[in-house]
């Protein structure tokens, strides 16, 4: 848990649950919109939809879970919840940082190849990446569920953090876990590096391109094209880094809950008001579907 005294649960659950239940609508608003709206059917949207979902699915792996401890004395959970929590959080913050990367290829082609664009960004091929985006979520999630369930578990059974996250439950292990530590390291520097290159790179060609653009209304409608999927990128790449490369010792113990509940459940919440604040067809598409609700409430 938090450690927090018992006299601040209630306002800790107040908040969280408000947090929540904000990531919860603003990502399922979107999907909706994109599903229900005919100008959201180009490939950016629909990685978009994708990206809400996984948000969804990560957060409500932790979230609730967290919620009921604020109203129970003992908080205990089973060790299959233990696994599944570990194993769907995984999954899908995983799928997380490739969609992401997925997503940088989709400004690159508009920017630097935009007569190849509807050839290049196909629907095979968005279903693919998003597809493959699953995958690799689905495999590094299982190797590492895998490595940790393999262990003898015997110094405790009491987890000091919010939820089954990979560090607290090594040390719980009463086995040497220098193996699971190595395929952690190496499986989270293969997402990290692959993810990061493409982004890297894809954000290079479009810097390039921007410059070679004359006016200045072409450079700024390039820059907002990218703004929102660079801001989701680096906030969520700059809490991972912050929370798997760190010195291992007790007394960064504080920062690595704080660390974790901002990206578990912050950043969910966080990603829909980046998007749609600094999308001005988001924003319409809303005010309409709104405008629309009221003219319809109004008449009947």
């Amino acid at each position: 848990g938090f450690g927090a005294q018992h006299e601040f649960w209630c306002i800790l659950f107040i908040v969280f649950l408000l947090i929540y239940v904000t990531s919860i609508m603003g990502n399922s608003g979107i999907i909706l919109l994109i599903n229900t709206d005919s100008r959201f059917q180009t490939p950016m949207y629909f990685f978009l939809q994708h990206l809400a979902f996984v948000d969804i699915c990560y957060t409500s792996a932790i979230t609730p879970r967290m919620l009921q401890s604020f109203t129970e004395e003992k908080n205990l959970i089973l060790f299959q919840g233990c696994v599944i929590q570990f194993l769907v959080y995984a999954t899908f913050a995983t799928s997380d940082c490739y969609l992401l990367a997925m997503m940088a290829v989709d400004p690159y082609v508009a920017i630097c190849k935009p007569l190849h664009y509807t050839v290049i960004m196909s629907r095979t091929v968005c279903i693919r990446l998003v597809a493959g985006s699953y995958i690799m979520g689905s495999i590094n999630a299982s190797v590492q569920t895998g490595f940790t369930c393999s262990l003898s578990f015997c110094k405790s059974n009491s987890i000091n953090h919010f939820f089954c996250d990979i560090f607290p439950l090594l040390s719980l292990a009463c086995a040497d876990t220098w193996v699971n530590k190595f395929v952690l390291f190496v499986l989270a520097g293969a997402i990290g590096v692959l993810s990061g290159l493409i982004i890297m790179v894809s954000y290079i060609c479009i810097l390039m391109t921007i410059l070679k653009i004359q006016t200045a209304d072409g450079k700024q409608k390039a820059f907002f094209t990218c703004f929102s999927h660079l801001a989701a990128v680096s906030i969520l790449y700059g809490t991972l880094f912050l929370i798997y490369v760190r010195p291992s010792s007790s007394s960064s113990l504080g920062i690595y809950k704080v660390i974790s509940l901002f990206y578990t459940v912050v950043i969910p919440m966080v990603n829909p008001l980046i998007y749609s604040l600094r999308n001005k067809e988001v924003k319409d598409a809303f005010r309409r579907k709104i405008e629309r609700k009221n003219l319809s409430c109004f008449l009947f």
